[in-house]
């Protein structure tokens, strides 16, 4: 094979990204689409009181066909997860075969579901055209008994018993495996498996590739089974009615071994059965039991079966090949073809990264890169199947017909969607994914904004309008940041290619965006007076009350976060629509509509209440609050400083002047409307006086109180830790908690800068005190608006106290820096998200391959919640790349 030039290498990856786009090859075809958990999830729960976690467990995974998708190590399988491959593994110590991910469910885990593995994302192209993946073997038996009883054992005060926590690592007895793929073509993959042995001592390792077919035959609507056959060569012929025939081949004779996909209802479910189980590869490998795999060598799952004595500090390699067409010599320019797709992969992140000069800071972006494309995953999930049963299945309990999900009827889902997490979270939550594209949109717009238009699609979006939450229920509410995404990525391409933006794409989300802002205001705006209630919003403990239930005494809570996101999407939806006016101008007058809905907005979080005159905003505390409104009529502010009263910067919005001389009927209606109605346009940041460059502010704030949150805001002693804003602030810690009395009972928030100490939304997430990315990003984001209309002459004091006196652009610049902080390494070589763990700092095995929490402690920086949040927290990324 020629080794291509350096330009070509470098343009290789740019081309196939263009070819995906505009549909000339499917580059996309194949992907790391196979979830790293399908047991546990809401789509394999078919029990009548909705406990997913009990329903399906890890110790059934092995032996229980499922449903809906198919689970994995370090997995790629096609688009419609038609055929997968992915890796298991046995150390010659473990009880079972180790084919998944272990980790504990909602019961087992002191805070939560948790996964209770090692493993890093470390490489990926957009095309998929190189993955690279590191899973942590340990050599001794997996301590699965261990971590379930530490884990029960230990309380909500203290930290998670982790895997690192049973010494199973210590004196380096583990593997090392890392796994890549290369793609030759578009239907041509080839697999590489590296196992190090990290020990002073040889060491047993038995290597599985497995390949094998979502099991779609056995529900009752198409019996066609595919097949899985070996040649006399030692090759697997792959046959399937929608994706045709393949080829997989194993390097170097392993023995092959067969099963079907199939549940094993003998051991499950003590029913006598003939059959060639899901389950045979570890009764064969484990137990010995050879009458459990197919002689015959066919079957809907296979596996090469390599067996090795690897060397101390030593390695050894397992090659496969997939591939649409027969090759008689497969392996031949293997090695090379690898060799060119990291080189061209190392070319394509050296153009993204032109402006960093840290190595260290090259690493955490590509890192964090690799985990949003690792993050892919396919998620199928039919309503109105799923709640009927299927016809040659037992039908579900009559009450599931009644119960989660089930006025989703419209909803049919089996799309390629980012995911949160791939083991915690294996489903699409609708606000993560809007940050998740605007991560994305750095290296493939074209997919970033395919999967925000996903998400509004008619078999997606609910009929009234509402966008659906997360599997475990759809309806509840996340904040509308939607259109503040779809405009980020619009933006992000515009400034990558010629100036130009996909107009085709804003119209078209513009659309449907709108009908999600009537839903809101219909739904969420009890009174139709511009205060919105929202309920949950993401944010679950953050506040005294479950904002996802009612309220223990009857009422409602008016609040400051749901209004303010209301005004944010004012001002999105206003801004995109003036975009599209510059080239159809009936989109003029959906600008106005929007810009003067702000207005209402931005005056009725001044006073709500009619006579009594009770707002969002309290003068005394200078800090927005919400209200809670009581069923006889009483208005009481819930002054616990939260996040809640710092998402009114998010609503910011600047207007050019060359902007508004393009659109003389927008202008004009404007400034009809703020002439005509000054109590609403006195509201609004200096409107009547002219910013830098007679710039014009559309915001919550204007300049007092503004400066008061900012100084809040910027506190150590409340809300800025060394490592961004903590959504609670400090001063709420155990000696001044916030207290409330509900139905004779006091009711507090205190201070939690880590796990949460309470069992709330499953104890597996806390906005009591923790820095999360996604909030410190839209404040960043917020304050640099805020900085193009203010200048540089405009100045705070940051930190609050310190005396230092910075511009609001270099405040922004600082909260970026100290988010950045938690994963850089510090003069003495150690990163603040692994905090006091000596192996995770010094060991050179393992302290430069990266984690990306779901959110991190607000005092220390140290990395918390689900592992491989990459989705969100991948938001590093974009905070790398120089602002501007």
């Amino acid at each position: 094979m020629t080794k291509p030039n350096n330009r070509s290498q470098a343009d290789a990856e740019k081309h196939r990204i263009l070819a995906q786009s505009s549909g000339k090859a499917a580059w996309r075809l194949w992907g790391p689409y196979l979830s790293e958990r399908q047991w546990g999830t809401v789509r394999e729960d078919y029990s009548e009181d909705g406990n997913a976690w009990d329903y399906f467990s890890h110790d059934h995974a092995r032996s229980r066909a499922y449903r809906w998708g198919e689970d994995g190590i370090a997995g790629l399988c096609d688009e419609k997860q038609r055929l997968c491959l992915g890796l298991a593994l046995w150390n010659e110590h473990d009880p079972i075969l180790k084919e998944r991910l272990f980790g504990l469910t909602n019961g087992e885990g002191n805070h939560g579901e948790d996964v209770k593995e090692l493993y890093y994302y470390l490489d990926a192209t957009p095309s998929h055209s190189y993955l690279k993946m590191l899973y942590k073997y340990p050599q001794q038996a997996f301590p699965y008994t261990a971590l379930i009883e530490q884990n029960r054992n230990r309380g909500k005060d203290m930290p998670e018993f982790e895997l690192l926590d049973t010494g199973i690592f210590n004196d380096k007895r583990y593997f090392d495996v890392f796994i890549e793929y290369a793609k030759a073509g578009v239907d041509d993959i080839l697999m590489l498996i590296t196992a190090h042995n990290r020990s002073a001592d040889a060491a047993p390792l038995h290597i599985l590739p497995q390949i094998w077919f979502r099991n779609t035959w056995s529900w009752g609507y198409d019996a066609t089974r595919p097949t899985l056959s070996a040649t006399g060569t030692g090759s697997i012929i792959i046959q399937h009615s929608d994706l045709g025939g393949y080829h997989c081949y194993f390097d170097n004779d392993p023995e092959l071994l067969f099963c079907d996909n199939e549940t094993n209802i003998r051991h499950l479910y003590n029913q006598q059965s003939a059959g060639y189980f899901k389950d045979a590869f570890h009764e064969y490998i484990i137990h010995g039991n050879r009458n459990a795999v197919n002689l015959q060598r066919n079957g809907t799952k296979a596996a090469g079966h390599f067996s090795f004595s690897v060397p101390a500090h030593g390695k050894v390699e397992v090659r496969l090949r997939l591939s649409k067409d027969q090759n008689l010599q497969p392996f031949n320019g293997f090695d090379a073809l690898f060799s060119t797709r990291r080189n061209e992969a190392d070319d394509f992140y050296a153009g993204l990264q032109t402006a960093l000069t840290d190595a260290d800071a090259k690493l955490i972006q590509r890192q964090a890169l690799a985990g949003m494309i690792w993050g892919k995953q396919f998620y199928y999930y039919d309503i109105p199947q799923w709640l009927k049963g299927d016809p040659a299945t037992v039908p579900p309990p009559i009450k599931r017909r009644y119960g989660r999900n089930s006025d989703w009827q419209h909803l049919n889902n089996a799309d390629i969607i980012s995911m949160p997490d791939t083991w915690e979270y294996p489903w699409y939550a609708a606000w993560d994914l809007s940050f998740h594209c605007v991560t994305l949109a750095m290296i493939d717009p074209a997919f970033a904004k395919n999967q925000l238009l996903l998400m509004a699609r008619e078999w997606y979006m609910h009929p009234n309008g509402q966008l659906p939450a997360y599997e475990w229920k759809l309806g509840d509410v996340n904040p509308p940041v939607h259109a503040w995404a779809a405009w980020e990525v619009y933006k992000s391409e515009c400034q990558c290619a010629d100036g130009t933006g996909d107009l085709d794409f804003l119209e078209r989300i513009m659309h449907k965006l709108i009908i999600n802002f009537t839903w809101w205001v219909n739904r969420k705006d009890a009174d139709d007076n511009n205060v919105f209630q929202g309920g949950f919003l993401g944010l679950d403990n953050i506040g005294v009350f479950d904002r996802s239930a009612p309220l223990p005494a009857g009422g409602r809570i008016d609040q400051a976060d749901g209004t303010s996101w209301m005004a944010m999407y004012c001002l999105n939806l206003m801004r995109i629509a003036l975009e599209l006016a510059l080239h159809d101008r009936a989109y003029e007058d959906i600008a106005t509509k929007f810009f003067e809905h702000f207005l209402y907005i931005a005056k009725a979080m001044t006073s709500i209440g009619g006579e009594q005159c009770i707002g969002l905003w309290d003068e005394q505390d200078e800090f927005f609050y919400d209200v809670l409104r009581s069923p006889d009529g009483k208005m009481i502010p819930l002054k616990v400083r939260s996040m809640i009263g710092l998402i009114p910067f998010y609503a910011v919005e600047i207007l050019e002047p060359e902007l508004l001389n393009k659109l003389p009927d927008f202008k004009r209606r404007m400034k009809w409307f703020l002439d005509y109605r000054p109590d609403l346009a006195s509201l609004v940041a200096d409107w009547n006086e002219p910013g830098k460059g007679n710039r014009h502010l559309l915001s919550l704030l204007g300049g007092h109180r503004m400066k008061m949150l900012l100084r809040r805001m910027l506190d150590e002693t409340e809300f800025l830790s060394d490592y961004g804003v903590r959504s609670l602030s400090r001063a709420h810690h155990h000696g001044q908690p916030y207290v409330v009395s509900c139905v004779n009972t006091p009711m507090n928030v205190h201070y939690q800068p880590g796990e949460a100490e309470s069992g709330m939304f499953g104890g597996n997430s806390n906005w009591r005190g923790p820095i999360w990315f996604p909030v410190n990003y839209l404040l960043i984001t917020s304050l640099r608006r805020f900085a193009g209309f203010y200048g540089e002459s405009f100045k705070i004091e940051c930190p609050t106290g310190s005396g230092i006196f910075l511009s609001i652009n270099e405040v922004a610049d600082e909260l970026s820096e100290r988010l950045i902080r938690i994963f850089r390494k510090d003069e003495n070589g150690r990163r603040p998200a692994y905090g006091h763990d000596e192996r995770l700092q010094n060991d050179p095995h393992f302290n430069d391959y990266l984690l990306f929490h779901e959110y991190f402690h607000g005092d220390t920086g140290y990395g918390l919640g689900a592992s491989h949040q990459t989705g969100w927290t991948g938001l590093v990324a974009k905070l790398l790349q120089p602002h501007p």
